[in-house]
């Protein structure tokens, strides 16, 4: 089991600098009263072990910052068109609100600046716990998160989680259910349009996806995508440019589904009858675009409370399971879906 990491203080900085913790005060806060050479060694050797001011005077005396914090390592351009993102916001935040915590979220280039965003928090004391999301393969962050000790709960699991606490849902029945349901229809060749590849709930439902395809006979394709509505409608383009076009397609997001439906207005087939659409996530848009889409629903506001709970119980050390799951998405039929034409 690893051991506590000891936050670095100015103590360490001035013993490994060799200057009185005056003198390293000094020069961390840009002061006068030490020489160029004496500043810049003492902002090195701060820099090399991590050392950070902390973000308030009750942070000093060991307190609790009542702060979660929550970074996504998306383009923001991504984020402002998912639903899925502002709904598990949203259930994040009731549940904070209640006993007086802030949810501070940032938004990282990718993984690696997310984890220097996590040492930073961690080294001034920012946050008393953070909530990851878009778990990847070999992910980074849980090894930095254990070694830090910093209170954490993973949206994702059980696997790849090492010993962080996670909520989690069986999107690998949910694919199977809907692979399922579009046999059932007499759909023999399907395609999902997917989300990042190394995404290890991509991987999961591509898997799910591909092991449902073989047990009902049926041709499939996976196509990768961004999330965004412009490479869900570039995909579109080229499945139903091809020889052999899909009669069906599985899509990661809402947004990506109705821009599939307009690829598919835009080369004269209809919805549903050349080509069933279906939408992973419900949202508004599915229901109020017409014909309204079959989509894969789940409560995600509730989905967002739960990890909210579940993390205020990590941050207060209360006792309780540590692996939750939620229910799996459901699929709702509607009016994008029927047998083929």
């Amino acid at each position: 089991m690893l051991g506590l990491v000891k936050r670095p203080t100015i103590s360490d900085v001035a013993q490994r600098a060799g200057v009185s913790i005056s003198a390293a005060s000094f020069a961390l806060n840009g002061r006068p009263g030490v020489s160029d050479r004496t500043r810049q060694r003492v902002l090195a050797i701060a820099d090399e072990i991590g050392w950070h001011r902390n973000s308030a005077a009750r942070v000093l005396s060991g307190g609790t910052t009542n702060v979660i914090g929550m970074a996504f390592p998306r383009p923001a351009t991504t984020l402002g068109a998912e639903p899925f993102f502002m709904e598990l916001v949203s259930g994040i935040e009731s549940v904070l609100a209640g006993p007086g915590y802030a949810l501070m979220m940032q938004v990282v280039a990718d993984v690696d600046a997310e984890l220097k965003v996590y040492r930073s928090w961690w080294g001034e004391h920012r946050v008393d716990g953070i909530v990851v999301v878009d778990l990847r393969g070999d992910d980074p962050r849980v090894g930095l998160l254990e070694e830090l000790a910093l209170p954490a709960v993973v949206v994702g699991g059980p696997a790849e989680v090492g010993s962080l606490p996670h909520v989690w849902a069986d999107d690998a029945a949910a694919a199977v259910e809907t692979v399922g349901y579009l046999a059932a229809l007499g759909h023999r060749r399907i395609a999902r349009v997917a989300g990042l590849p190394d995404l290890l709930h991509t991987r999961r439902r591509d898997e799910a996806f591909r092991e449902a395809g073989g047990t009902y006979g049926l041709d499939f394709d996976i196509v990768h995508t961004d999330y965004t509505g412009l490479e869900g409608a570039q995909a579109t383009r080229r499945l139903l440019s091809s020889r052999e076009r899909p009669t069906a397609v599985l899509y990661d997001n809402s947004i990506m589904a109705v821009a599939g439906m307009s690829v598919a207005d835009e080369m004269r087939l209809s919805v549903p009858a050349d080509l069933s659409i279906v939408a992973w996530d419900d949202s508004q848009l599915c229901q109020v675009i017409r014909p309204a889409i079959t989509a894969l629903a789940r409560d995600v506001t509730a989905y967002g409370a739960r990890v909210a709970r579940l993390l205020l119980d990590v941050v207060t050390r209360a006792d309780g399971e540590r692996s939750v799951e939620v229910p799996a998405p459901r699929l709702v039929p509607r009016s994008s879906t029927a047998p083929p034409r």
